[in-house]
């Protein structure tokens, strides 16, 4: 699995970073998503989907190979 972000489409909802902590955290100014790990470890594949799923821009996308 591949992650990216779009900073320009992130509302700062957080809700990545409750989901998927050791995949995204927010910056500290303006709650902006930061994407901590690029191609997460099999056992962080659910919560990556999951944060992914409910973000309410769109900002996450999922390159699965998987």
């Amino acid at each position: 699995m591949k992650v990216t972000v779009d900073e320009a489409k992130c509302c700062g909802a957080g809700q990545c970073v409750l989901i998927a902590p050791d995949v995204f955290d927010q910056r500290d100014d303006d709650g902006i998503v930061i994407l901590l790990d690029a191609e997460p470890a099999s056992d962080q594949h659910t919560a990556v989907r999951e944060a992914a799923a409910v973000c309410p821009s769109a900002a996450i996308r999922l390159d699965s190979d998987d």
